[in-house]
């Protein structure tokens, strides 16, 4: 990764062996800085080639739903995966198909994607939040080949497995129904595996994030992704880790916030992972990370809000928390404070999406974390703000976040749709749809989408999809979606309803059209707010005006 190294000079940096203080400052590690891809690389050998014969380093703390606690060595969770990666090829699993993964964080979860990667599929990891649609639209669109469930989301997609005619095996975590396969038959299987010999190119995780119209789309992802992550991984949690460094997010390991922001680095680098099969609540957060030592936390700005609701946590949990990586939406100066108060914690900001991540952070330890601000540019991370014509406006002046191809984190493609991966590409720039501005200094202020998007407790949410799912519901006649400000989630979900001829509002009404969202697509994108109005604004070609909805709704606030 550095300039003028060899390849065991940039392997020994991504395995957090370089010591990113020589370079001096932040400067002088951007200006030192060029990437090296390995030709061959995959993901798993990544993990078991440096810590399968570790019996005593410990990988996975895991807060049971019944209460327990298990503690995975590193030795442990390899041998697992590889009996996991033979029991897939049993099951006829073969290198690029797309296995999908609905499954609470544990190390069944973290050793099912290495052994995915181990035998060249792709991982496709979806939430347990979704709803039936959004399970059949995925798995359908993906043209997914096996299914890992728990048993409990496993009762919202038996229904629609008629409609998934390519979907061959379905493997359930628990209690299996006549014609699918328990995940415990996998133990009987060999311990020993070796990974495909992978190109860094070749696909490996495919997933699935919203757009502002139509259906979520899936960014398909290489193994090389991986080496796009750990260095920034370093920087937001500020560079240096020890024998005592603990890692822990509440974030569903289906989104890159808590696979590849936590997990697979972790992992990766040797340190252990807190993994919490219950539902997340603040006083939950801070009990699982005061029972488990946890030192650095990836924890949303959503998240760090409702955890400064509990009044004095140091005082009513052993913590030692040390560096808090946050990203999503800016993070306020209060939760600033906070989090330094309370804790003597450093909050590192950063930015990016799930096509092209980590463009943008602070780093306390190299002097560049600013409050208010996402951050400089990270190594190797060529960042500009750009105005419709590829042009960088003035500093103070709004433009378009934009960052050149070639950085391993970018995906390979939206998957199966051309028009739309090439649509990314503009003026020589991958163009990321966000608004921003940029001061003197360099630093980057993240302003919001300049589409419809609705980004809701780190959630980001495609309007046109609850609207689609709202029509459905007979006394619809039309619907808008925007976003609404709102002091904890940053957004929700908003919807304008002009009621079908016959049907009045009322509040049982909204509960209907929230609940049929929460059911068939996922809880997190109910509309929170819906009003009745007469008529709908229109476009000059007849479609809905979201952005009128959303200016009539900032005059009235």
């Amino acid at each position: 990764m550095v300039a003028g190294s060899g390849g065991e000079e940039a392997s020994s940096l991504r395995a957090g062996e370089a010591d990113l203080f020589a370079f001096g400052s932040y400067r002088g590690l951007v200006e030192s800085f060029e990437w090296h891809v390995p030709q061959y690389l995959n993901m798993a050998s990544e993990v078991f080639d440096r810590w399968s014969q570790d019996r005593r380093r410990i990988a996975l703390y895991v807060e049971r739903g019944d209460g327990g606690r298990d503690v995975w060595s590193y030795w442990q969770l390899i041998r697992l995966a590889k009996r996991y990666a033979n029991y897939l090829r049993s099951l006829g699993i073969e290198r690029g198909d797309r296995v999908a993964l609905v499954m609470d964080q544990g190390a069944e979860l973290a050793a099912l994607h290495l052994a995915i990667y181990a035998i060249g599929a792709v991982a496709l990891p979806m939430s347990k939040l979704y709803g039936p649609e959004t399970y059949a639209h995925i798995l359908t669109d993906s043209q997914a080949k096996a299914l890992v469930v728990a048993e409990g989301p496993a009762q919202k997609i038996r229904p629609i497995l008629g409609l998934l005619p390519l979907l061959t095996t379905v493997v359930v975590h628990g209690a299996s129904i006549e014609g699918e396969e328990p995940l415990a038959d996998a133990l009987v299987h060999s311990a020993e595996f070796e990974p495909v010999s992978s190109l860094a190119d070749d696909p490996a995780l495919l997933v699935y994030t919203s757009g502002s119209s139509g259906h979520p789309k899936g960014a398909l992802h290489g193994h090389q992704i991986l080496e796009g992550y750990l260095l920034t991984f370093r920087l937001f949690f500020n560079i240096r880790f020890d024998e005592s460094t603990v890692f822990y997010t509440p974030s569903d390991w289906a989104w890159v916030g808590g696979l590849l922001d936590i997990l697979l680095p972790a992992l990766v680098l040797g340190h252990p992972v807190v993994a919490d099969e219950q539902r997340f609540s603040a006083e939950r957060a801070f009990e699982v990370m005061g029972r488990n030592g946890v030192t650095h936390a990836f924890l949303t700005p959503t998240t760090l809000k409702m955890m400064a609701q509990v009044p004095s946590p140091k005082e009513s949990f052993d913590l030692d928390l040390r560096v808090i990586a946050s990203g999503g939406e800016s993070v306020a100066d209060e939760l600033h404070g906070w989090a330094d108060r309370e804790f003597g914690a450093v909050v590192n900001e950063f930015y990016g999406l799930t096509e092209v991540n980590h463009l943008v952070g602070g780093c306390e330890a190299l002097g560049t974390g600013r409050p208010g601000w996402m951050g400089l540019p990270y190594p190797g991370r060529i960042v500009a703000l750009l105005d419709s014509d590829g042009a960088e406006p003035a500093d103070g002046e709004v433009g378009e976040i934009g960052v050149r191809p070639g950085d391993p984190t970018q995906m390979l493609e939206y998957w199966g749709k051309p028009d739309a991966t090439a649509k990314r590409i503009r003026h020589g720039w991958i163009m990321t749809g966000d608004q921003a501005v940029r001061n003197a200094d360099g630093y980057i202020r993240y302003l919001g989408r300049d589409d419809d998007m609705i980004s809701s407790a780190g959630y980001r949410i495609g309007p046109a999809e609850v609207e689609e799912c709202l029509l459905r519901h007979p006394a619809v006649s039309e619907v808008g979606v925007i976003p609404a400000p709102d002091s904890t989630r940053g957004q929700i979900v908003m919807a304008f309803v002009v009621l079908a001829q016959g049907y009045e509002a009322s509040e049982q009404l909204t509960g209907e059209l929230q609940e049929q969202v929460k059911i068939q697509l996922a809880a997190y994108k109910y509309p929170r707010l819906i009003e009745y109005v007469e008529d709908m604004p229109k476009t000059t070609t007849g479609k809905i005006n979201r952005k009128l909805l959303v200016a009539s709704l900032t005059a009235r606030s």
